[in-house]
Order: C-alpha cells, then sequence, then structure tokens
C-alpha cells in the first residue's frame, strides 16, 4: 500500500482563514470573538487586547504592530473594533482610511458602545439613548453581566438575529460609522461565521 505523502499549503495560502482582530476592550470583545471560533469552522480568531491605552490611535498602532511580526496571506483579514464613545470624528477617521488602504482590511463601529451589539443578540435595541441605557436594557436579558464576565452561552443563540437587527438599522449602508446608535460589527460577524474552507 502506497503511503500519501504529507504536502504543507501552499505560501499564500493556509488551512485555515486567519482574522486578527485588534479591539479596545481587554475582556469582552476578545472573549466573544474567540467564541465564534468553533473547532467546525475555519477561522482562526487572534485578538490583539490592549490593557490601559484604547484610545482609536491606540488600537491602531497594536494592530499594525501585530500585522508586521505576523504576515497576512491569502483569504486573512485584519479587522479593528472600537466604540463611538466620545471619540471624535477625527480619530475614527484615520481608522476607517487604515481599513480602506487593503482589500482585507476592516473597521466595525459601535454607537454607543459594544455592548449595543451584545443587545441586538436580544432585541430590535430601539430607543437606546446612551451607553447607559444600554447596559440597563442588556441586564434585563443578562442580569449578570459585567465588562470581563461574559457568559457565551447567553448569546449563542442569537448570533443571526442580531446580525439581521444590526443591518437592518445600516440603512442606507454607512461607509464610515454609525452617526446614531446602530453597530457596524455584524459585518466581521458575517464574515466569521459563513467563511468557507479554502478550496485546494
Amino acid at each position: 500500500m502506497t503511503r500519501r505523502r504529507f504536502k504543507p499549503p501552499p505560501r499564500n495560502r493556509r488551512f485555515k482563514k486567519l482574522f486578527v482582530i485588534a479591539t479596545e476592550g481587554e475582556k469582552t470583545e476578545p472573549t466573544y470573538f474567540k467564541s465564534l471560533n468553533t473547532g467546525r469552522s475555519v477561522v482562526s480568531v487572534k485578538c490583539v487586547k490592549g490593557n490601559t491605552a484604547s484610545s482609536p490611535g491606540d488600537v491602531l498602532k497594536r494592530m499594525k504592530k501585530h500585522i508586521n511580526k505576523k504576515e497576512l496571506i491569502g483569504g486573512d483579514e485584519a479587522w479593528i473594533v472600537v466604540d463611538k464613545d466620545d471619540w471624535q470624528d477625527a480619530d475614527l477617521k484615520t481608522l476607517l482610511e487604515w481599513s480602506q488602504s487593503q482589500t482585507n482590511f476592516g473597521l466595525a463601529v459601535s454607537n454607543p458602545c459594544f455592548e449595543y451589539w451584545l443587545l441586538l443578540h436580544f432585541e430590535d435595541g430601539n430607543k437606546v439613548a446612551n451607553e447607559k441605557a444600554c447596559m440597563t436594557r442588556l441586564k434585563k436579558h443578562m442580569p449578570h453581566y459585567a465588562k470581563g464576565a461574559l457568559d457565551i452561552t447567553k448569546l449563542e443563540s442569537g448570533v443571526a438575529d442580531a446580525v439581521r437587527r444590526a443591518e437592518s438599522r445600516d440603512k442606507p449602508r454607512t461607509k464610515k460609522w454609525p452617526t446614531a446608535v446602530g453597530t457596524t460589527v455584524y459585518r466581521l460577524v458575517e464574515k466569521l461565521t459563513t467563511t468557507e474552507e479554502p478550496s485546494a
């Protein structure tokens, strides 16, 4: 019986598509995105986390440093995930320009905060005026929620609904970031949850 020799993937392709995701948050966002990387998927998620420096510029610096050390190949993608919060448009414009510099770069912004994306797993998120209101509403669905203490099991069944709800609010589709309450995180999550195995 002839043994088949293993052939490594070509240099411009890997067995799993890599998503490098840089976030402001140190715990909540990385925990969420890593939960989408199931053993059945062909997605490998690397979260570039920060500790104290979390401005859009700081997040961008961490992303650039990481992708300089770990080259993106084939269909790999790099995404920055931030909150609108109190950041000025000029801060976000820097990230937007970076995301538009390569076809495999992306920017996902939540207004007012990432918790709004989590809230969409349960409801339409109407009449949420600010971060405080968002947190209050989210805790009706996740009473024990706290930053850094995310119970993924409460969210798993609502991912598709969150994508649908976020997309329905993104009309017309913004090329920048939500100026009203909304989130473009759904664009990244769609990619993470629908990525198919690269063809040979």
